[in-house]
This record gives C-alpha cells, structure tokens and sequence, in this order.
C-alpha cells in the first residue's frame, strides 16, 4: 500500500519539525514546506538520515500563487495529499492598537489567517476523490485575548476557530475532516524573545507547572489525523496544561 503523505507548512524547525518526524515515524511520506531553503534542506537530510521519507518545498504561504504552486509540486511528486497541517504562522511582534499600522495588522492577518485559507482551497481538489484531514492551528491567544501587544495575532487565531467550524462542515461530505488544535504556551524559540520573568509568572499560573513541548502538540495532531478520531470535525483540542483559555 502506498505510503500516506502529509503536507506541513512552516516545517522546518520547532512544532512544525517535530510534528514531519511524529507523523514520519508512523510510516508517512512527508512534504516539508519552509520559506528558507537551507534549514529546508538540513531538516530533510535529518529526516533521511532516520530513515524516513521527505522532501522540501519553498512557498511563501502568504502568497496565494506561491501556495498553488506548491501544492501542485506535492501532488505531482506523491500522487496525493493526505493530510495538510496548516502551521505557519507567527506573532509578527507586540503592538498597542493605537500604535499599529495597517501594514503590520495585515501583515499579521496574512502570516496567521490568510496563509490557511489559501492552502485549505489549494489542497481540496487533491483530497476530494479519497478523503483527507486538514489540521488548523488555533492558540489560547484566541480565547483569552493574549498577552499585551497581540490584538492582531488574537484576532486572526480567533478567525481560524470559525473557520476551523465553517470548513469542517463543508467538507465533511467529502470525507475531509477539518480540527484544529490550541497551544497554550509551548516550549519553542517562538517564546525566545519573551521576557523571562513573564515567563516564568505564566508558568506560576499553568496548573501542570509546565510549558508545553512540541512532542505535546504533535501528538495530539497524529491523533486528529488519525483513524481513531473519525468521527471527531470540527472540533480544537486544547493543549495547554491545565490553563484556563476562557
């Protein structure tokens, strides 16, 4: 039986690496997308070098044509598309409402809410005939409002939830199953400029003591991708230790 292939945008390092190797370990061929092509090309040697099945494709995710591109390369050199996990993003900085720019609030509407919507349409026509799974990243940001400065990145994450709900219904009729997952604060470089005594009041106030790590988050992605959450659409799951995300 042919090999399943997941598509991960944003894959090159932190959740998005350690997400390729969970679902590679479980006999996945894997399509790695990243807008820098040597830590492209260093995480699939990696790979490779495990033993496992990958291979690097450049899109800028906030590029529509580039996204169509891409999806059509992937395609073409596996013959489908299994799984499409939508987890580029980022925080783009901190910025007070009254201080931001439109640029910046598109900016960070383009990297957060954009991006998935481009490579969720891409990815249909690919997924139609045999069914998939599309995986969203949401955050607790999306819930809480986040911390200060995030007001765009909270919005867009909030839109992904509803967008999580609309395209699961849409697509369900085509054995597509849409869910979503929501970080709470993850372990990753993405955290790395925070300052370190924020972070360890956030910590104080996580139930488990603990941040979370991606191995925590990739799991509970296998598992959304999973036959043994079939009959799971539409749904987020939280990963966030215990925090209180309302």
């Amino acid at each position: 039986m042919a090999k399943k292939v997941m598509l991960i945008t944003g894959g090159t390092r932190g959740i998005g690496l350690t997400t390729a190797k969970r679902f590679a370990k479980e006999g996945y061929a894997i399509a790695i997308n990243g807008i820098e092509e040597a830590a492209g090309k260093e995480a699939v040697e990696e790979m490779k070098n495990q033993g496992y099945e990958a291979a690097f494709f450049y899109a800028d995710v906030t590029k529509e044509e580039e996204v169509n591109s891409m999806m059509k390369a992937v395609a073409h050199e596996y013959g489908k598309i299994d799984v499409l996990i939508n987890n580029a993003g980022g925080l783009g900085g901190r910025c007070p409402v009254e201080e931001m720019s439109t640029e910046f609030w598109n900016k960070v509407l383009d990297l957060n809410l954009n991006n998935p919507f481009y490579c969720t349409r891409a990815v249909i026509p690919y997924m139609k005939a045999a069914g998939g799974s599309i995986i969203n990243i949401t955050s607790i940001a999306a819930y809480n409002g986040g911390g200060p400065g995030i007001a765009a990145y909270a919005a867009a994450k909030a839109a992904i939830l509803a967008f999580t709900r609309a395209t699961a219904k849409e697509f369900i009729r085509y054995n597509i199953r849409v869910n979503a997952v929501s970080p709470g604060v993850v372990d990753t470089e993405f955290h790395s400029a925070t300052n370190k005594e924020m972070m360890e009041s956030w910590k104080q106030g996580i139930p488990a003591k603990r941040f979370g790590t991606p191995e925590d988050v990739a799991n509970a992605m296998y598992f959304l991708a999973s036959e043994e959450s079939s009959y799971l659409v539409g749904e987020v799951i939280q990963i966030n230790g215990g925090q209180d995300f309302r």
